[in-house]
């Protein structure tokens, strides 16, 4: 009986892994994209371990700005996972509101992002030459921390428009949910480029 009900899963009309389709397809982009920020990562520690000398990150970078960025990411985060569970009990206005507060996290991220990288550059940064040492250094600072900004920024539009959605009534726990999975990803990913790019 339960070989008959497994094989019919798999016969179409119904996802084989018991959830909608939109959240199966965000599952699978979190993997694969997982796979391409753990490619740039390892990358990079391999770069800086082949490297004669690498620039220490303390000298090179405002870790308190860097701290800053990473607490209202993580503070998004937060409210993102309330604006979920909001929606879940079908309380559209509170999952709205708390929309709206993780796109104001995002944008905040973004901007001091944009400060960051606008400090790099006034002290000689490029993608081709480092003002303190391996040019390697700056290539992976401005890849690395761009590809994930570029994720931000689209997650910031994205959750404006299901905010608005669900200001109007329009908006659903499901589309809300998987919204949420790919800003969960996006914070999950910045603590490891917190991690083993500014930190270790």
């Amino acid at each position: 009986m339960s070989t008959s009900i497994s094989s019919s899963r798999w016969d179409g009309g119904v996802s084989p892994y018991g959830m909608i389709w939109p959240k199966m397809m965000m599952w699978w982009f979190i993997v694969t994209d997982g796979l391409l920020f753990a490619g740039f990562l390892s990358g990079y520690a391999y770069s800086r371990g082949a490297a004669e000398t690498w620039p220490e990150q303390s000298r090179v970078f405002n870790m308190t700005l860097i701290s800053s960025m990473t607490f209202v990411l993580i503070t998004s985060s937060a409210t993102m996972a309330t604006a979920v569970a909001a929606a879940r009990k079908n309380d559209l206005k509170t999952a709205s509101r708390f929309l709206f507060a993780t796109v104001i996290g995002g944008l905040i991220f973004l901007g001091m992002q944009g400060f960051e990288w606008y400090t790099m550059i006034h002290e000689g940064a490029r993608p081709d030459r480092n003002p303190w040492g391996p040019p390697a250094f700056s290539a992976y600072f401005f890849l690395i921390t761009g590809f994930h900004g570029t994720h931000v920024l689209i997650g910031v539009v994205t959750l404006l428009v299901v905010a608005i959605r669900s200001a109007l009534g329009k908006g659903t726990a499901d589309g809300i949910e998987v919204a949420g999975l790919y800003w969960h990803f996006v914070d999950l990913v910045w603590v490891f480029i917190f991690g083993g790019f500014y930190l270790i």
